[in-house]
């Protein structure tokens, strides 16, 4: 049995290609079974996320055609439009693939975190659609694993390298407690969402976005638990705010320095986090020379990320070392389980050989033969018997020139004279 991953991500295929190649998780199930039942194919598991699809299978020969062929059948897709983009994996390659992926390795963002859940789910749905088996289940295991040890001795995910979650951390490096403080969001895009979801799980006291479309901001934080309200409303809650990132399309300033030193003043000049990833900037510069005031820009949090990018690099490095151990680890204990396997039927195979010919003799026995000429029968016959499959193997070895056979069966059978 081989192992086998195919398929297409962020590295390989556009959105485009890689929309049309999801599998939602209503439709999973249907698909693992469909799957499983193609020839060659004994076990199946399927990940499909924005940035990737990709299914892995145990099957009895590492051809990735019979995947390729279903895939195209079951969504409907000519070969020529998903071809170019596929990429496979056999056996400790395939393994390796997994476990990069579950470390975090291979996604956008080098180090993320998501994509172990997103990989445990998509074993929870191959297990509750009974695709796993002897292969792929310690597979996963051994990824899931590996993925816990990577995050463990390493600094993959210690470093943010987005900007939300850079501006979060920085928050959390001016105050220690967020609980106890207020967090002002202007604006409603993909970064001041993704912030938001941020300070939610850092449990931060009060959370307020503004925003010119009063609605989008309503409906943001609906999904955080914050108040919404418009930019127009920001100077009578500028006073309030411990916490201020900003990152809207404004031509023109949000906050000038006048506003926030009126606001400090309220504030009686407590310490205030600024940071504005808008371009052109919400801010005025002028701002950062009002006491207590720390004012992060765009270049700010860029270099703050090209650092932790560079941290990362490096935990990435110790990673790589140490997945590359553990498949050579896997596939070791692969190749036992195999010959575990293999011991277990060729000792079947002579039990039943065995039982057979003990039966014939002992009948010899209890018709009234000699036993020490029925024991030296039997003997001479079951040797016979055990010897034959292997020996007419060899014969036919030797006469095809297939020297590798013949000297492991000497290493098998112990056979050469040792000096």
């Amino acid at each position: 049995m081989s192992l086998i991953a195919i398929g297409l991500n962020h590295h390989t295929a556009p959105v485009d290609i890689r929309e049309r190649v999801a599998i939602d998780e209503t439709r999973l199930a249907e698909a693992l079974t469909n799957l499983k039942d193609v020839e060659n194919i004994h076990e199946a598991a399927i990940v499909s996320t924005c940035n990737r699809t990709e299914f892995y299978c145990g099957v009895l020969e590492a051809d990735p055609a019979p995947i390729i062929n279903w895939l195209q059948d079951y969504l409907q897709i000519d070969s020529d439009q998903i071809s170019p983009y596929l990429f496979h994996y056999a056996d400790d390659a395939a393994v390796q693939h997994l476990m990069r992926v579950c470390s975090g390795l291979d996604s956008m963002i080098l180090g993320e975190p998501q994509i172990l859940g997103q990989i445990k789910s998509a074993y929870r749905g191959a297990s509750d659609a009974g695709t796993l088996g002897l292969h792929l289940t310690p597979l996963f295991e051994s990824a899931f694993s590996v993925a816990k040890q990577v995050r463990t001795d390493t600094d993959i995910g210690a470093n943010p390298v987005s900007v939300a979650f850079a501006a979060v951390s920085v928050a959390k490096q001016v105050f220690a407690d967020l609980s106890q403080r207020t967090a002002l969001l202007i604006g409603a895009g993909e970064t001041i969402q993704l912030a938001a979801r941020h300070l939610a799980s850092q449990n931060i006291g009060r959370l307020i976005i503004a925003n010119r479309t009063v609605q989008r901001a309503a409906d943001l934080a609906s999904e955080v638990n914050a108040q919404a309200m418009a930019l127009a409303d920001i100077p009578e809650h500028l006073a309030s705010a411990d916490i201020i990132l900003s990152s809207t399309a404004s031509q023109l300033p949000i906050l000038g320095k006048g506003a926030v030193e009126r606001a400090q003043k309220a504030r009686r000049y407590e310490p205030v986090l600024i940071v504005d990833i808008a371009v052109p900037r919400d801010v005025e510069p002028q701002v950062s020379d009002l006491e207590n005031v720390f004012l992060y820009t765009i270049d700010d949090m860029k270099n703050v990320i090209e650092d932790n990018q560079r941290s990362r690099a490096l935990a990435a490095e110790q990673a790589e070392s140490i997945i590359s151990s553990q498949v050579e680890l896997f596939m070791r204990r692969r190749r036992a389980m195999d010959a575990k396997e293999t011991i277990r039927e060729y000792r079947t195979t002579v039990e039943q050989t065995k039982d057979f010919m003990l039966k014939k003799y002992q009948r010899q026995l209890k018709a009234g033969s000699a036993p020490e000429e029925v024991l030296e029968q039997f003997a001479h016959t079951l040797t016979n018997k055990l010897m034959h499959g292997p020996s007419a193997r060899l014969r036919e070895a030797a006469e095809e020139g297939n020297h590798d056979l013949i000297d492991a069966a000497a290493s098998l059978f112990d056979l050469r004279k040792k000096p």
